[in-house]
């Protein structure tokens, strides 16, 4: 099942992959902020959607 990770502010895309990633390891990678907008990154996730492969 790909995972998809987006900014909720600008919709940057953080990371897409088969993997799943914990939040704090994506989180992390770009050492807390967005690095397109700058947006703080948070452990919460603010939009989950669940969709069925194509």
């Amino acid at each position: 099942m790909p995972q998809r990770v987006t900014c909720s502010q600008c919709g940057h895309l953080l990371y897409e992959g088969v993997d799943l990633k914990p939040p704090d390891e994506i989180i992390s990678k770009y050492d807390g902020k967005c690095p397109k907008c700058g947006r703080k990154l948070a452990l919460i996730p603010v939009n989950v959607e669940i969709k069925p492969c194509k």
